[in-house]
Formats: structure tokens, C-alpha cells, sequence
């Protein structure tokens, strides 16, 4: 993971004062808690037995290859720990990253690197996907494919069916992230119109064993729904896929391609994602190697040493991200005025993933808004504060990971001509943010295990 300077996860609001220098420290440990590299040397060994994930052991023989597939916003360094571990056993691999998530020095040989879109797929997405099928199709029964998975792995690698086009999946996908839709229910779509996901991936190995690493970027760490569970059995249906459609009235938004493709499905026509009951299955090995609870006890941890009253209140956060930061200003205000959940000075931690409905045109992300929720809430509150942060580092289509608020953030945004009411209406948060000098800036971490919501109040 790339070196975070503090200063980067710093505000004006945090800026100078000792609970921001805390808060900032905080954070920098909850990150480096989940670095990727870090995750996959403390899961991934080798000796003459084998392959070892944890308590797993994949045996290898002597003319036994590796392919390695790396795929989602911590591919990069994953893929260096890995080839630094099995070093030439490794016969070739395909690492797909996201756009502006740079390489620099970092060693992949025999590796192909592809960057390519997020959160909606493009070109590169479907040259990825293809570029993994013609490496697997050299894969043998005695051979092993390593796939590493992290967040962001659903647009970064997809094959549409024939008859749908990337174009009709860009669409899709927009009109997904617009809808409210949760991230299982997104991916239930994803898995049913690609080639690579709901065990694709696994099937494209044909006869050779597969063993999976995965830094988890869903709440709950359900295996399906991380990068749309590429080498995972699914038990959803085309039937699920299409009652979702529904159920957002998108039924007739979305491409004719796309609804001609599912009718297929229900009918039979079309291939199922790869089911439970598979004799396939028995030759898959899927591990969680790292995810949001991971970061939240890392925070907690250093919150206490710093002298903090610490409670990690949930690690399954979830739900519109507006009303969840209304949430967490109770919790605070619950903390100023009682006292409780914790004494102070407190640290109360959340970790999980909201959506956003898009009601207008605006720029920012889930957690940006999630903040921007909080304010009114907060107002007048003394000595409390509220950070929300993307553990990757980008927050939506954005270069902020979130925001900071406080009981003085409305006084200060009026101060400045900020309406607070039309930026909520236009889903404008970054803007409104911005203005106030509130920001997290840390850049690309390279790593992704959803968000964390800290409450503090001294």
C-alpha cells in the first residue's frame, strides 16, 4: 500500500488540534491494518507440500503451473506479494487495476496489467476479461490459478454474453448506482450478464484447481457478491436478476439487449451462473484474507493507546447514506449530552457501505453525503465530531475519501453563502465540502474494505 502522509488525511477542521491529530492517526491505522500486500504474506505460503492459504494446502507437483489473476482496486500490490512468495512457479498472470491507480516501480514480471474503469466498466474491462479466458485456456488439471479479488473487481474485468454489448452494461450499471440499489442486488444483475463472474472465472479454468484470495469490500463478507464472486457458486436466478429490475422500476430503462437476455435465461436458454451443487465446486478454495472488521478493531486499537473510550458499534452498516449520518449525529449527540454509549473522551466506530439515491445532478459520493446528512442534525453540538471515510480512497467518481463535521459545520457553511438544503437536494456534497476546506484527500490506498463512520467527542 502506498505510504499515506498524514497530512492528507487532514482538514482545516482537523488541522491543529490535538483530538484532528488523533483522529488523522486514527484512520492512517485503520488503513495500514488492511494493507494488501501485508494480507496476502500473512494467508499465502509455499513448501514442498504445496500451496498454503491459512489451514489449506493446495499440493503442487514438479510440472504443476500457476496462473495468477489479480483483479480489483488492491490488485497491484496483491499480485507483487504473490509473485514474491512463488516466485517462478508462477508461469504467467493477468492484474487489472483501476484508471490512475499507478503501477510505478512496483516488479510484476510475466505479469499483464491492464487499468480499466470504475465503477462503470469500459473497454479495457472487457479486453481484461478476455486477455484472463486465453491465459485459463492453457490451464491443465495439475495446474493451479491463483485469483486474488478485491473491491471494484465487477467493473474492472467483465465479458458480456453474446448480444449484449459493453455499452448496454454501462448502462445498466448507471442506471443501478442511481437507482439505490444495494451492492448484492447489483451484482445479482452482473453475475447473470457476464462471462467471468458467478463462477465463470472458476469455469474458465476448466479441470484446474482454484484457490482465491479475497479482501472483502461487501458487508458481511458474503463470497458471491465480492467482485460479483467470480470463482463462487451462485444460488440467485436469471428470475432474481429480472424481479430486482423490477422492483426499481427499470424494467423498460435498460437496454432491449439486456431484457432480451434475461427473458433467455428464465427460459432456459441461456447458460446459469455456476450453482452450489456443481461437482466444479469441489476443486474451488475461497479465503478472506482481509475486510472492514479487520480496520475497525486497527482503529479502535490505536484510539485506545491515544487515550480514547473506544466501542466498535457494528461492522454491518448499512442504508441510505443521508439518513445514516443523521445516525450518527444522535449517536453523538447521545455522547455529549449522557455520556453514553461510552465515557469521554470517546471513539465510537462503524464500519459497512451506504448507498445514495440520486435525486439530482450534484458531485460527490456516499460518504460525502453521508456527512452532509449529519450537519443540521449536529448543529450546536460542542466538542463532537464526525469523520466518514472510503478505505480506498475515492469516494464515488471523486478524489476525496469523505468528509469531516462538527457541531460548528452549519454555522461556518452559512458564514460562506453554503445551502445546505440545495446541496442535499442535488446530491452536491463534494462542492459543498470543498468550500469549507473538509475533505479527505489521501489519494488512492490501494487497498478496499468499505467504509468506517468514527464518532468522537472529548
Amino acid at each position: 500500500m502506498p505510504e499515506i502522509p498524514m497530512e492528507s488525511l487532514m482538514t482545516s477542521t482537523l488541522r491543529g488540534e490535538p483530538w484532528g491529530e488523533a483522529a488523522a492517526d486514527i484512520m492512517a491505522a485503520a488503513l495500514e491494518a488492511v494493507d494488501p500486500g501485508n494480507a496476502v504474506r500473512r494467508w499465502l505460503r509455499v513448501d514442498d507440500d504445496g500451496v498454503h492459504a491459512g489451514d489449506h494446502v493446495l499440493p503442487l507437483t514438479a510440472t504443476g503451473r500457476i496462473w495468477l489473476v489479480a483483479v480489483g482496486k488492491a490488485s497491484v500490490p496483491m499480485a507483487a506479494a504473490a509473485l514474491a512468495i512463488l516466485e517462478e512457479r508462477v508461469a504467467a498472470g493477468v492484474v487489472i487495476t483501476k484508471h490512475g491507480y499507478q503501477v510505478g516501480d512496483t516488479a510484476l514480471p510475466r505479469m499483464t496489467i491492464f487499468d480499466a474503469g470504475h465503477p462503470v466498466p469500459d473497454a479495457q474491462s472487457v479486453a481484461a476479461a478476455q486477455a484472463v479466458a486465453a491465459m485459463l485456456a492453457r490451464a491443465a488439471a495439475e495446474d493451479l490459478v491463483l485469483a486474488l479479488i478485491s473491491g471494484g473487481g465487477s467493473a474492472l474485468m467483465t465479458l458480456p454474453p453474446t448480444g449484449v454489448t459493453l455499452a448496454d452494461l454501462q448502462t445498466l450499471t448507471s442506471d443501478l448506482l442511481a437507482s439505490g440499489a444495494a451492492i448484492h442486488e447489483i451484482n445479482t444483475l452482473r453475475r447473470h450478464l457476464d462471462g467471468v463472474k458467478g463462477g465463470g472465472l472458476a469455469r474458465l479454468a476448466g479441470t484446474a484447481r482454484v484457490l482465491t484470495l479475497i479482501l472483502s469490500d461487501v458487508v458481511g463478507n458474503p463470497l458471491d457478491a465480492i467482485a460479483s464472486g467470480p470463482t463462487v457458486p451462485d444460488a440467485s436466478t436469471f428470475a432474481d436478476a429480472t424481479a430486482i429490475l423490477a422492483r426499481y422500476q427499470l424494467v423498460y430503462r435498460v437496454p432491449a439487449a439486456i431484457r432480451a437476455y434475461l427473458a433467455q435465461g428464465s427460459a432456459g436458454a441461456a447458460p446459469e451462473t455456476l450453482k452450489p451443487n456443481d461437482p466444479r465446486c469441489a476443486q474451488i478454495t475461497n479465503v478472506i484474507i482481509g475486510d472492514v472488521a479487520q480496520a475497525a478493531r486497527a482503529a479502535a486499537r490505536r484510539a485506545r493507546v491515544l487515550g480514547w473510550h473506544t466501542l466498535i458499534l457494528t461492522t454491518y452498516l448499512q442504508g441510505e447514506a443521508r439518513e445514516i449520518g443523521r445516525v450518527g449525529a444522535a449517536i453523538l449527540r447521545d455522547l455529549a449530552e449522557h455520556g453514553q454509549p461510552v465515557d469521554r473522551p470517546a471513539c465510537v466506530i462503524l464500519g459497512g457501505e451506504t448507498t445514495v439515491t440520486l435525486r439530482g445532478h450534484g458531485h460527490g459520493g456516499r460518504n460525502q453525503e453521508l456527512a452532509l446528512g449529519a450537519i443540521r442534525d449536529l448543529a450546536g453540538t460542542s466538542r463532537v465530531a464526525l469523520i466518514a471515510l472510503a478505505t480506498d480512497g475515492g469516494d464515488g467518481p471523486t478524489d476525496a475519501a469523505g468528509a469531516v463535521v462538527t457541531g460548528a459545520t452549519l454555522a461556518r457553511s452559512q458564514a460562506l453563502g453554503l445551502r445546505l438544503d440545495d446541496a442535499l437536494e442535488a446530491n452536491n456534497a463534494y462542492p459543498f465540502f470543498a468550500a469549507l476546506d473538509d475533505l479527505l484527500k489521501p489519494g488512492p490506498t490501494e487497498t478496499n474494505v468499505n467504509d468506517l463512520l468514527l464518532l468522537f467527542a472529548w
